[in-house]
């Protein structure tokens, strides 16, 4: 959902200069990507596919231009999961309100705010690159500080070019 939860039942934990992130991880597949409080203690991935999530999401937080390409337990109703792949297609440095997925979907800005709001893989399904069409918007259900600050950061970060570091 994308929201600020207890750390309990991750199988990776790591820190973002925004929030720390917990994954998640059933079956053969990412279950859930959450942002967690700053100061969550980092935990080591117990599985193999939260290893290679962990990888990817520090790979993004290096360069945003990567994205995360795991395999996903995508769970919702047929109009969240339009939604969700909608949003995947989002590319990085680029944001869409939630009035155009809406009239693309042929549905309602609420209805795709809900959708976003129930995303339990932002970064995978980066959610925060839906916006309102005055601002920011929400991010996880929530307007606090806190996830809005993630929200911005992400925004933010993903509109400065990536660097090449040359010896």
């Amino acid at each position: 959902m994308g929201q600020v939860v207890a750390a309990a039942g991750f199988d990776a934990v790591l820190t973002l200069p925004c929030a720390a992130v917990g994954v998640r991880v059933r079956a053969a597949a990412i279950a859930e990507i959450a942002f967690l409080p700053f100061d969550t203690p980092v935990r080591l991935p117990s599985k193999g596919l939260a290893a290679r999530a962990c990888e990817q999401i520090r790979a993004y937080a290096d360069d945003p231009a990567r994205g995360i390409d795991l395999p996903l337990a995508v769970e919702g109703s047929e109009f969240q999961q339009r939604v969700w792949a909608a949003i995947a297609r989002i590319p990085s440095g680029a944001t869409r309100t939630y009035g155009e997925l809406a009239r693309e979907l042929g549905s309602t800005a609420r209805a795709v705010g809900q959708a976003c709001g129930d995303n339990r893989l932002p970064l995978a399904i980066p959610c925060h690159r839906v916006v309102a069409a005055r601002g920011t918007g929400g991010f996880a259900h929530r307007t606090d500080r806190v996830m809005l600050d993630v929200k911005r950061w992400l925004l933010a970060h993903e509109s400065r070019p990536a660097f090449a570091l040359t010896p």
